[in-house]
């Protein structure tokens, strides 16, 4: 059986798969889940956790507004904690999944965005040290179907992409370096892209994009 993924603390972690019905002395039946419902319920009151439309409100801690400047236009959104990752506003509020969840840790690059253009991992930039000012810039508007940003062309010209896992920080990484280096020697693209993870092996074809962007540009 395939382990079940589930987002615990910054990492991802394997549930075990195994269910009540596995446990000695637990049943499946729904009068023992609705009797587990109603303690969940009872424990949450007491606790002080209570579920509302606007959010999780944990003790004294209420829902608050933030503004952001995402690939060109204003939102807003409702969260709890505002130490919560820039990538969790993005994919879970937003629902812009061109940044990807990958190390949860800011070294693998699966993340990245540009924030005022320049190269940031979302995973590990917390909401609060974004302002309403800085302009988020994700894969999803560096660039449109009709018009794709020249970065992103050359990535389907030489068909850089294998499992596509890297490929949003391959491109965000790629776009900021060449706005600030016009004639990049391969050497000087290697090294800009030397924190961007790829597990699939296809650098060659990267380089190679990023050298073809580069002379489009």
């Amino acid at each position: 059986m395939q382990p079940d993924w589930s987002r615990r603390g910054t990492g991802l972690t394997p549930s075990s798969g195994r269910n009540d019905g596995d446990i000695p002395g637990h049943t499946n039946s729904s009068e023992h889940l609705a009797e587990r419902l109603e303690e969940a319920h009872h424990e949450a009151s007491r606790s002080g956790l209570l579920a509302t439309s606007f959010g999780i409100l944990r003790g004294n801690a209420v829902a608050q507004s933030k503004s952001l400047n995402v690939n060109g236009r204003p939102v807003e959104i409702l969260i709890d904690d505002p130490e919560m990752p820039l990538l969790y506003a993005l994919r879970d509020h937003l629902g812009i999944h061109g940044p990807r969840f990958g190390c949860g840790l800011g070294q693998c690059g699966a993340c990245t965005v540009h924030v005022d253009g320049n190269a940031v991992r979302s995973c590990s930039t917390p909401l609060s040290a974004v302002s309403v000012d800085q302009k988020i810039v994700t894969l999803e508007g560096l660039g449109t179907p009709e018009r794709p940003h020249p970065v992103q062309k050359a990535f389907i010209e030489e068909q850089a992409v294998q499992c596509g896992y890297c490929i949003n920080g391959m491109i965000m990484e790629a776009a900021a370096f060449l706005a600030t280096h016009k004639n990049p020697t391969e050497a000087e693209i290697k090294d800009a892209l030397a924190n961007n993870l790829c597990r699939c092996g296809t650098h060659v074809r990267i380089v190679r994009a990023v050298q073809r962007a580069a002379k489009a540009a």
